[in-house]
């Protein structure tokens, strides 16, 4: 079941964030995330042999990013490109969006709130699904992983932050729906609301340790527990 604290919690909001992955799109779903890794990772240790033993240990395609950046600022960013490229290529064969995320955006954006997707993954590729689902309408700002500078992926809260400054709102009255414990850090490193979306069973227990505000277990909850913004 959904918590009880769901409704208050989007009560108290002016903008809802959004991250992509999981809540509204199942990247890697048609294109699998091993399969990109290892890709990432043999284009890197053509470069550099020595990183083999550190990038054949993970089969996420953001940790070759960083362990590539943090060894080398080129092959990094070569990477970074290929990453880029691989997302676009997944999110086309992703299939439909989340289950009731299409509702989420569209009563959340009903209520007169603001919304935002604030993504590790590339801009590019969020802009490839919404435009692809006709969803781009319903989100006024896409913050992606930066350029360069994968350091500042979440639980780093440069996407917050920077979503918040261009909504124009303020970041304490913002809500993060996303289904990663560095979503959570993310948004309370910035005294932001983090409603956590446990897709998976074993997530609920990590978000309640973590003091998430809310945990859903559908995104379809966001949709049937928001509510117009007051009048003033």
């Amino acid at each position: 079941m959904d918590t009880d604290d769901l409704s208050t919690v989007l009560a108290d909001t002016t903008a809802v964030m959004f991250d992509f992955d999981g809540p509204i799109c199942d990247v890697f779903g048609g294109r699998p995330a091993a399969q990109v890794a290892k890709e990432l990772a043999e284009l890197a240790v053509r470069s550099s042999p020595a990183l083999s033993r550190k990038l054949w240990s993970t089969d996420d395609p953001l940790e070759v990013l960083r362990l590539t950046h943090e060894a080398d600022t080129g092959i990094g960013l070569q990477v970074e490109h290929a990453l880029t490229a691989a997302e676009i290529e997944a999110v086309g064969v992703a299939g439909a969006p989340t289950p009731g995320a299409v509702a989420s955006l569209e009563a959340v954006r009903a209520t007169g709130r603001k919304i935002a997707v604030v993504s590790n993954n590339s801009a590019e590729c969020v802009r490839v699904f919404l435009d692809q689902h006709g969803l781009a309408g319903h989100v006024l700002e896409v913050v992606g992983r930066p350029e360069k500078q994968p350091e500042l992926m979440k639980p780093n809260p440069h996407s917050l932050v920077t979503a918040a400054e261009r909504l124009g709102v303020d970041i304490t009255l913002c809500a993060l729906i996303g289904d990663s414990l560095t979503d959570i850090q993310a948004a309370h490193a910035v005294g932001s609301a983090a409603i956590g979306y446990a897709n998976k069973s074993r997530k609920r227990q990590v978000f309640a340790e973590s003091g998430a505000e809310a945990i859903i277990e559908s995104m379809q909850a966001i949709a049937d527990a928001i509510r117009p913004l007051p009048s003033n």
